[in-house]
């Protein structure tokens, strides 16, 4: 019966939010990859909200429930049956009524967990402009390969809308294969020489030996403009400013006001953010999720950067499992071993049995210094004791593991947990 109920409701959500989009026709710039979509779509959205009216996906809504909720611009109600009426009603009030403030740009997230899920989403909003971030081994407990994956994502840019256009991830090999197949015209991104729209001269900045940003240089067609991202940590996120400049682009923002649009980029909670920690220390939280390919370059960037005040601290990476990995999940922890040594991480905390791998691989290859945990909270505890000033500490795993927990212990302030961490609203904090 619940089942039956759920797809009822998908349905209904389907019909309404169609028809929202049928009568105001924004452009949709739609979003996916195996990681960088929430980046992404935080960075498209600093860099045109200055010359559009835009709406981005109300938190994490990305599937066959939560884009019609964005779409409509009501969060769920969750099991509310009064709350879910009153949602309907305010859909057929879009519908029936014309808002003069409904967005002239939707920026929407497009999540996938199984095969056709891309199909749903894309016929429910026909996309303008596909951005594809990135396509790596996750979701491959049902998608068994890599080549699965990719094929399930290029819908997003097959199936774009007349005179649509793709942006796409140069460096990436599955998402550059996929530059015949866009329905349309495209754009490339990234920092390779083949790269349409390309980052230079990639820095960190110090300010008072504090971190205060990272600078690069934006090319396309010949003209280079300097870009300052001050609340940017790592040089993967980079890769989302390229995707929002290249939409930008293709809108006919010049470069200069990209470059001064991109300064509000700020990433998503969880996602490479630098936190004051407890004793002194700096906390690196990326707690998001986890796939081997993002923690290895969460782990590159712990390694480049000087403790904090240029201090004697440790670097220390605290690592939980990274989950639906299917037939990669040996490979893909041993990866993320390999590169605690190639960066010359001096401690290793892990939690999970997955995570144990991780610390094998390190183990085995020479680093004495390895903890393990069971769970976030204990090796939070654990952490809590030992840290000291000038430490540097990554936290990252997959989002079962929980490691937002952790981070908010080694807090220096833990009561700013709400505004700072990644799932802290009553649903996630019962669990």
């Amino acid at each position: 019966m619940k089942r039956f109920l759920k797809k009822i409701l998908q349905k209904t959500l389907f019909i309404l939010a169609r028809t929202v989009l049928n009568k105001y026709q924004p452009k949709v710039v739609g979003i996916t990859g195996s990681i960088g979509k929430s980046s992404a779509k935080e960075a498209v959205f600093a860099v045109l909200k200055n010359n559009f009216r835009v709406r981005q996906n109300i938190k994490n809504y990305n599937n066959e429930i939560g884009l019609p909720l964005s779409i409509i611009g009501e969060p769920s109600p969750g099991s509310s049956l009064k709350g879910w009426l009153k949602l309907f009603l305010s859909a057929l009030k879009l519908i029936i009524a014309d808002s003069k403030n409904y967005p002239e740009i939707l920026i929407l997230e497009m999540g996938i967990d199984r095969p056709g899920d891309m199909d749903y989403l894309t016929n429910l909003a026909p996309v303008d402009i596909g951005i594809i971030t990135n396509i790596g081994p996750v979701h491959l407990e049902f998608f068994k390969t890599l080549e699965r994956v990719a094929k399930e994502k290029s819908a997003l840019v097959t199936k774009l809308k007349p005179g649509g256009w793709g942006a796409l991830n140069a460096d990436n090999k599955q998402v550059i294969s996929l530059k015949n197949s866009v329905n349309g015209r495209f754009l490339t991104y990234g920092f390779s020489a083949a790269a349409m729209v390309r980052a230079l001269e990639i820095n960190l900045s110090y300010k008072r030996e504090q971190i205060s940003g990272l600078s690069f240089k934006l090319s396309y067609n010949g003209a280079v403009v300097p870009v300052f991202l001050p609340n940017v940590l790592a040089d993967h996120l980079v890769y989302a400013a390229l995707a929002a400049a290249c939409v930008a682009i293709i809108l006919e923002i010049n470069l200069i006001d990209i470059a001064n649009n991109l300064q509000d980029f700020v990433p998503p909670p969880g996602r490479m953010h630098l936190l004051l920690g407890a004793n002194g220390s700096q906390l690196i939280d990326d707690t998001y999720n986890a796939s081997p390919e993002a923690t290895v370059a969460a782990i590159k960037v712990l390694g480049k950067i000087d403790p904090p005040a240029g201090g004697p601290g440790a670097k220390i990476a605290v690592l939980g499992d990274m989950l639906e990995l299917g037939d990669y999940e040996k490979r893909g922890h041993e990866e993320v071993g390999r590169a605690i040594i190639d960066n010359k991480i001096d401690q290793l905390v892990i939690v999970g049995e997955r995570a144990k791998i991780i610390g094998r691989t390190a183990g085995d290859a020479g680093l004495k210094n390895i903890k393990n945990f069971d769970s976030s909270i204990e090796a939070g505890d654990y952490l809590l004791q030992q840290v000291k000033p000038g430490d540097l500490l990554l936290i990252k795993g997959s989002q079962g593991m929980r490691m937002e927990r952790a981070v908010k212990i080694l807090l220096a302030q833990p009561e700013l947990a709400p505004s700072l961490l990644v799932r802290q609203d009553e649903a996630w904090l019962r669990k």
